[in-house]
């Protein structure tokens, strides 16, 4: 891990703070913001904006195994991840990992693999690495299995996912389809149907399993909700087991219903970007114009987070504290994180830079260790710094 910055004050800059754009200054010292006459960088021409906090990102998929015949070390896929991250400006991500009846890399093995992969890697990591686990609903014999990885590596979000009936349909109407499927799982399509149907007959179990889970995340204090509610009964049965966060709602009813409870919405980034969902559902620019979502995540795509912020101002959608928030501060708030998503005194020091005219993000610190540098600001910054070291001396 890097060592932290030394302390600096950044002046001229615009500071988003208490929802607002200011001209005022940020003062950061051992990790976290803080007050004092510091050394001063002159930021003028730049925005200073929270971290981005993602809460569901499955790109490090494509660093592990950018084709599914040319898999690569899941260590160096962390570490490839951990910097694509901090170059787009995310200070605190989790990576959304299957726990699935497909199999392959997205099969409980898999799983394991990751979480004791990423606990070896964290010590080393620049962005705050946490892990997502995406559980499939019809797995009750995992049950035990899960929550001892669960509680041994100490996850703390957890989202319920049903995609047997879309695999179902899929091998019944689509045969190249489910042969793609079948590949990526490293199986036969003979056998992965056969997988399927396995799935299928543990049905009647499924909502004592859910449960089961439910109680035992209460318990150890982990978030959980639910993966692509296609509609609102299906939202209020997960509510009601105290799944609570929507995450990926696919029809505005089902997004409906989670803002009736209150149940945080969250949306793909890449979706606001691209203005459609690549799989044909609801647009997310549409649910937030009507007030049907609370926070952006990359999903696929890290770049589209601050993108997305950026086509929310431009179309009117949100003003710039505002789809700021969206990848800042709400997420923190729904993940009950309370040392950031903001830049108030006594916060972690998680910040990105970003030039005023270009929109591009040109330097991110998190915990107050510098992640990713680049343009004119990281000039600045260098200097700033090499002149610290030379006082000293």
């Amino acid at each position: 891990m890097t060592a932290l910055l030394p302390p600096l004050r950044l002046t001229g800059a615009s500071i988003l703070r208490e929802g607002a754009l200011q001209k005022r200054s940020l003062v950061i010292e051992d990790g976290v913001i803080s007050k004092g006459p510091l050394p001063e960088v002159d930021l003028s021409g730049y925005l200073v904006l929270p971290g981005i906090i993602d809460l569901h990102g499955d790109a490090f998929e494509r660093h592990i195994a950018p084709r599914p015949s040319a898999p690569f070390p899941i260590l160096a896929g962390l570490r490839w991840t951990d910097r694509e991250a901090a170059a787009h400006g995310v200070t605190t991500a989790w990576l959304a990992q299957c726990w699935s009846w497909e199999g392959g890399m997205r099969g409980p093995d898999f799983a394991e693999q990751v979480m004791a992969a990423l606990a070896a890697y964290r010590p080393h990591a620049h962005t705050d690495l946490r892990l997502q686990v995406r559980c499939e609903t019809h797995m009750p014999e995992t049950r035990e299995r899960l929550l001892a990885a669960v509680i041994a590596h100490g996850i703390d979000y957890v989202v319920f996912n049903d995609h047997l009936p879309e695999a179902l349909d899929v091998a019944h109407r689509d045969p190249h389809r489910l042969a793609l499927w079948a590949e990526r799982a490293g199986d036969t399509p003979q056998s992965f149907v056969a997988r399927l149907q396995d799935a299928k007959s543990r049905a009647r179990d499924v909502p004592r399993h859910l449960c089961a889970l439910a109680e035992s995340f209460d318990t150890h204090d982990i978030r959980y909700g639910s993966h692509d509610d296609p509609d609102g009964d299906t939202r209020e049965y997960y509510r009601l087991i105290g799944a609570r966060i929507a995450e990926f709602p696919t029809t505005v009813g089902a997004a409906k219903v989670a803002r009736a409870f209150n149940d945080p919405v969250l949306m793909g980034a890449p979706n606001v970007v691209r203005g459609r969902s690549q799989a044909g559902n609801i647009s997310a620019q549409h649910l937030i114009a009507a007030g049907l979502c609370d926070a952006l995540v990359s999903d696929y795509h890290y770049p589209c987070l601050a993108e997305a912020a950026w086509t929310l101002v431009d179309k009117g959608l949100r003003t710039l504290p505002e789809a700021w928030a969206m990848i800042s501060t709400t997420p923190a708030e729904i993940m009950g994180l309370v040392d950031r998503g903001s830049l108030d005194h006594g916060k972690r020091a998680d910040f990105v830079v970003i030039d005023t005219q270009s929109r591009a993000i040109e330097a991110t610190v998190s915990g107050g260790r510098l992640t990713y540098l680049a343009g004119e600001a990281g000039a600045r910054l260098i200097s700033a710094m090499q002149g610290q070291r030379m006082a000293a001396e």
